[in-house]
């Protein structure tokens, strides 16, 4: 039972700066962060009704969080994350099911 049957996964050469891998990055994050954009409009339309005694909503969109980095087939892809503020204090958050988590 010595034998091991895992195989190391090699990561893309990340280095390369032909045209057509950057085009293939640069699609893969752009449908990433729409993708992400459309979950967190989504999101956003559950608390849409909730509003402070102001008429303001509660939950709103405030921004972005820090750049994660995502693994594609074709190398990691920095994605901005959009960032949900809770004004009323319950403790709402943003977390995209297309994303690792953190």
């Amino acid at each position: 039972m010595s034998n091991s049957t895992l195989q190391a996964v090699t990561q893309p050469d990340t280095g390369a700066t032909d045209p057509l891998h950057e085009l293939l990055r640069k699609g893969a994050r752009d449908l990433i962060a729409k993708a992400v954009e459309a979950e967190l409009s989504t999101f956003l339309e559950q608390y849409a009704d909730k509003t402070l005694e102001d008429g303001r909503r509660v939950v709103v969109r405030n921004g972005y969080l820090p750049e994660r980095t995502v693994q594609t087939g074709i190398g990691d892809v920095e994605i901005k994350v959009p960032r949900v503020r809770d004004r009323s204090g319950d403790g709402v958050t943003f977390s995209s099911a297309l994303l690792p988590p953190t």
